[in-house]
């Protein structure tokens, strides 16, 4: 902590920069929060001189780790927040999250340690998700202008947060202008003529049938039918038209050049229905479109898929694809921490992902997450627990190699489970849903009972979840192997409940990272490992203290040690 002097000079500053549509919130969880990650307001030296000092924590990790030099590097290897955009943060009170709410809290987001953002869509549509596309070129006027959005670009870049827009290329909205043209087309068209392209070049756009498929929808009024895969109002593209890529091609320049460092792509294994190579192909085309325009441009594609089939799609040359197998309550790390599998074979399935996924894209960059827009919250995984299990459970998503990738809220536990409203409610940054800034809940959600505090409650814990978040990011950054390196299993350590592994990187210091996934604390010897480590940074989920001496570690439940090797 900083004497009083110093302390109101870095609130000040800060509150200069946040806006007045929602200071009275985030000014006081900002100051709260960047005070206590060491952002701001060091003491001074009069303050040394005179004997003051900071009351030190009982929780080990906040003493222990913060002296960590967090390690910035410009590569891929990033820490991402996805943010539900219209459930965000409100700056005009109309109940929808906007980009200038998002300008608003970009403090908060870089001091939690993200240093990119995934925004889901911001293009026009009548939907709240927004996944039903309008017009490609446009800001939905909900969020605000393109000035706004150019706004937040400048803003983000000079905090050297990169952003990846949210891209949906499969399908557009049924009232996208280019599908009313070839509709209308079709609707005049005489039963007996062959639709002419040349006539209406709309026509093949989309993926038109005089006859029903599976698939297909029928065009309301007419003989005709056309494929819509996710919903009739949602149109499938026809990818393989020219005419279609010319505009795609139209698209990535427009938004690259305004400075977008990326994009996630939606739906990516339903470009082409049970086609995996016109999926491949479709994404390659892509690739070499958006390098070819910016080379330092980033994609990342949605496969909800299996391991293999997320290894063919890696062929196309794509950058990432998020690691599905790892996700949601079903997934490996679900799994992992509810008992199902154990500590081992966590670290077993991270190695068989990298050589997977190495060995069909070398330069690939894995995208690991937890949870997103489309699962249930996290914190409904696990109906039991107070916080511990759901701690490490992130854990385990964060301290995989690769662009990591957090949904907004996760941070606080939020809850959200069923309806895909409800997966996507308001950030909770208080418990009055009056405060300024809080949004307004999606139509059709249900009443959602949190189990864990706000955003205002979670500051002054120093074991909420919150915090956890902040040193787990903190200590993923100060060692770059972590996201950089590729994963060794430490045979003799890992078991049931104990998941070790080395972080090797060539240009990087190696780690080992011990985790101590149950509810029991442990000893491990690690005089097997090396003779020469040393304890570099400690998590911990309780006021329990990790120890290493001699060659053992001990671990209390649910904790972890990070230790580095010296010169042999």
């Amino acid at each position: 902590m900083a004497n009083q002097t110093d302390t109101n000079s870095g609130f000040d500053a800060l509150g200069e920069r946040v806006s007045h549509a929602f200071s009275k919130l985030i000014y006081v969880v900002l100051c709260v929060l960047l005070c206590v990650l060491g952002y701001v307001a060091k003491p001074s030296a009069g303050s040394e001189a005179s004997g003051e000092t900071m009351p030190a924590s009982s929780v080990q990790m906040l003493e222990y780790n913060k002296g960590l030099e967090q390690v910035a590097r410009d590569d891929d290897y990033r820490t991402t927040y996805e943010i539900f955009v219209s459930s965000f943060c409100d700056s005009d009170a109309d109940g929808i999250g906007d980009l200038n709410g998002i300008r608003n809290t970009l403090d908060y987001i870089s001091a939690m340690g993200f240093d990119q953002l995934w925004l889901t869509p911001v293009h026009p549509s009548a939907t709240y998700h927004k996944y039903d596309v309008d017009d490609y070129l446009k800001i939905d006027p909900a969020f605000g202008s393109m000035e706004d959005y150019e706004a937040l670009l400048e803003d983000c870049h000079a905090r050297g947060i990169r952003v990846l827009m949210d891209l949906v290329l499969n399908h557009t909205s049924d009232t996208h202008p280019w599908f009313r043209a070839a509709t209308d087309y079709l609707r005049e068209l005489p039963n007996d003529w062959e639709p002419d392209v040349e006539y209406c070049p709309y026509f093949d756009y989309y993926h038109f049938s005089r006859t029903p498929q599976d698939g297909y929808v029928q065009l309301e009024g007419t003989n005709w039918y056309y494929e819509a895969r996710f919903w009739s109002e949602m149109p499938d593209l026809n990818l393989n038209s020219e005419a279609v890529r010319k505009e795609i091609r139209n698209v990535l320049q427009f938004w690259l050049d305004k400075g977008v460092d990326g994009f996630r792509l939606d739906a990516v294994t339903s470009y082409a229905t049970g086609s995996p190579q016109e999926n491949v192909e479709f994404l390659s085309f892509l690739t070499k479109t958006c390098k070819g325009i910016d080379p330092d441009c980033y994609l990342v594609g949605e496969a909800w898929t299996d391991r293999s089939s997320i290894a063919t799609l890696y062929t196309s040359g794509i950058d990432s694809l998020f690691d599905f197998p790892f996700a949601d309550s079903g997934g490996i790390i679900a799994q992992t921490m509810n008992g199902s599998r154990s500590a081992y074979d966590y670290v077993r399935e991270m190695v068989d992902a990298e050589a997977a996924y190495r060995g069909a894209n070398p330069d690939y960059v894995d995208a690991p997450f937890y949870t997103n827009h489309d699962t249930s919250r996290s914190a409904s995984f696990y109906s039991s627990d107070e916080g511990p299990v759901t701690k490490m459970a992130y854990a385990l998503s964060l301290f995989m190699p690769g662009d990591s990738f957090v949904y907004y809220g996760e941070e606080l536990g939020m809850e959200g489970a069923g309806k895909d409203e409800n997966k996507r409610g308001p950030m909770y940054w208080s418990d009055n849903a009056q405060t300024e800034g809080m949004c307004s809940a999606p139509s059709n959600m249900d009443e959602v009972q949190m189990k864990f505090p706000s955003l205002e409650a979670q500051t002054k814990d120093d074991l909420s979840l919150w915090r956890w978040f902040a040193e787990v990011i903190r200590v993923r950054k100060a060692f770059p192997a972590i996201a950089r390196g590729t994963t060794e299993m430490v045979d003799g350590v890992c078991d049931e409940g104990v998941a070790a592994f080395i972080r090797r990187s060539a240009d990087d210091q190696d780690v080992l990272v011990v985790m101590n996934l149950r509810g029991q604390a442990t000893e491990k010897d690690l005089s097997t490992v090396a003779d020469n480590l040393s304890l570099a940074a400690v998590l911990g989920t309780n006021d329990e203290s990790i120890s290493y001496n001699q060659g053992k570690l001990n671990l209390p439940a649910y904790s972890i040690a990070v230790l580095t090797f010296g010169k042999e």
